[in-house]
């Protein structure tokens, strides 16, 4: 017996309302399980298609139509929430980038497992400006940091500014301070098995001062759910045989019936 897989990838496009309230059950075990599935999650930080609650992701204190003196919920971390769920692989991109999201996609399709990628996305209506930080030309290269495998963490206008790692904790340096080098900076690592680099990273957005980190940031291969179930059928064929539906029915407790 072998299991039928799908020809093209399988891809799931949702809001961040959606996926981290409602379908948050479904989200955690599927990154558990490591379906090969593409999940695509569209975070603006507000529910945008029911006119402009607050969303698992809108920030705490975040005044809404449901939250009018403020949201007292602390926002969910979408990226940190993949990588706790253990999913194979995640990436943030931009909306406005195009060209970075292209390759995030391209990325994440061709990953075999539970491929994750947060999408951070302006909604004009109800959250307009929610990421201009990262998007408008006089601010995104001191706010933005891209991962790129191998490479240290490099940012800024004049690429002057990079980050290093002391006491676990990610911090900005001045490399024109003649403290820090380029041989100083953290490297990135997207295959690292141990999550610890990668949560780092997903936090870094809890602090103002730190950039806002996008590209991969855990790559890891591990088998797929029906990978997993083909292989215990295999065994289980191996030991027993092939079996038969007739041999099946006549197993164990039978009655005759008159």
């Amino acid at each position: 017996m072998k299991i039928a897989r799908p020809e093209l990838s399988v891809w799931v496009a949702t809001g961040d309302g959606d996926l981290l309230s409602i379908g948050g059950n479904h989200f955690i075990h599927a990154c558990r399980k490591n379906i090969d599935l593409n999940i695509l999650l569209f975070n603006n930080k507000i529910y945008g298609l029911t006119k402009g609650q607050a969303s698992p992701t809108s920030e705490f204190g975040k005044v809404t139509k449901s939250t009018p003196y403020g949201s007292v919920d602390n926002p969910f971390n979408p990226t940190s929430v993949a990588i706790g769920a253990d999913a194979t692989f995640v990436a943030r991109a931009l909306d406005r980038d195009a060209k970075h999201l292209q390759k995030m996609l391209k990325r994440a399709a061709a990953h075999k497992g539970t491929s994750f990628i947060e999408i951070d996305q302006n909604c004009v209506i109800f959250n307009d400006g929610a990421f201009s930080k990262l998007t408008d030309k006089e601010t995104k290269d001191d706010n933005v940091v891209y991962l790129e495998h191998g490479q240290p963490l490099i940012f800024g206008k004049n690429k002057d500014k990079g980050i290093v790692i002391e006491n676990a904790r990610p911090k900005v340096v001045d490399l024109n301070d003649g403290k820090y080098t380029v041989d100083d900076l953290w490297v990135h690592d997207e295959f690292d098995e141990n999550p610890i680099r990668a949560f780092i990273l997903a936090h870094m957005t809890d602090h103002p001062d730190l950039p806002t980190p996008l590209g991969v940031f855990r790559e890891v291969q591990h088998p797929t759910l029906d990978e997993s179930i083909q292989k215990q059928i295999d065994d289980v064929t191996k030991m027993k045989g092939e079996g038969s539906l007739e041999s099946l029915l006549f197993s164990g407790n039978t009655w005759t019936v008159e």
